[in-house]
């Protein structure tokens, strides 16, 4: 009888520990040890997650979810979304969301430190949006972009990888999205810089002021400006009304107590310049479809 192989060949050995790195990043690992990870999400990996769904977690880093294929579900903050491929899903460091793909998923993670790209404008803007999500074209997909995650991917998959490099690549995969985004917001370089600097000026004045009482009125006299002319701005640049921007902002904060904090519905609304609780409770379930104490209560312990 012929003896039957004890191990598998180094490098089946390799296959089944990337197999399992993989299905830990996609299924949902809470931290990352190095500045920059990438795994291509397959059906290999998305099976195991039909039939046990990632629960709902925080990150201590940044990810972008690259959907080329499928239409998977995602929530961020308790708040679902079903994505229609191809689209970049961008999900801030400390949000809690899940990701529940089906048969169809194909795509790509991508997570990174915060400081591994500072030029990023992608962080500093999702506070002030429930989410960015970037709907992509098919030939850019099935070209460009997936070229970029390949050399990455190949990049990342060396013994020693050269994160200078990867660095370079993501700020290229970045860049690419900023200018095929049509979002001007997150453009570098436009015609309209002076608006795109009015609006990013707005946004700094409203993080310092945001838990105040005040409207659109308030910011367009720190501006010197009328609320008319900031309005047009702030629709132009970002989609949203300056109200809608406000109450964006402090609702973000608002479901970050709830689920960080132990203050109580008044507390919290009464410091995010909600003088009434019920004016708060109506307007955080018209945002929502919740009152805050149903957004509580259907939160689980979350890591």
């Amino acid at each position: 009888m012929h003896e039957e192989t004890q191990k598998p060949p180094n490098e089946e050995m390799k296959l089944i520990h990337l197999r399992i790195a993989e299905y830990k990043i996609i299924s949902g690992a809470h931290k990352v040890d190095v500045p920059f990870k990438i795994t291509r999400i397959t059906r290999e990996i998305t099976e195991p997650l039909l039939i046990n769904p990632v629960q709902p977690h925080r990150h201590d880093h940044e990810e972008l979810l690259i959907i080329t294929h499928g239409n998977p579900v995602h929530h961020v903050d308790y708040t679902e979304e079903k994505l229609q491929s191809p689209v970049i899903v961008y999900v801030a460091q400390g949000k809690i969301h899940s990701f529940i793909p089906d048969a169809a998923t194909l795509g790509w993670v991508i997570r990174y430190k915060n400081e591994f790209v500072p030029e990023s404008r992608f962080h500093f803007y999702s506070g002030f949006s429930d989410d960015i999500n970037i709907p992509l074209d098919h030939d850019y997909c099935s070209t460009t972009l997936q070229s970029l995650c390949e050399i990455m991917l190949r990049e990342y998959g060396q013994e020693m990888p050269d994160y200078q490099v990867l660095k370079h690549l993501l700020s290229a995969l970045l860049a690419k999205l900023k200018t095929d985004s049509r979002r001007e917001y997150l453009e570098t370089e436009t015609k309209t810089n002076t608006r795109k600097e009015t609006f990013n000026n707005f946004l700094k004045i409203l993080e310092y002021n945001y838990k105040r009482p005040e409207g659109a009125d308030f910011y367009a006299d720190k501006l010197n400006m009328s609320t008319r002319n900031l309005n047009l701005i702030s629709q132009a640049v970002f989609g949203k009304t300056v109200t809608e921007i406000i109450e964006t902002r402090k609702l973000i904060e608002a479901r970050k107590l709830l689920l960080n904090s132990g203050k109580s519905v008044s507390e919290i609304g009464y410091e995010l310049g909600y003088n009434e609780k019920s004016y708060f409770t109506r307007v955080f379930r018209k945002r929502t479809g919740k009152t805050p104490s149903e957004f509580r209560q259907q939160i689980p312990a979350v890591s």
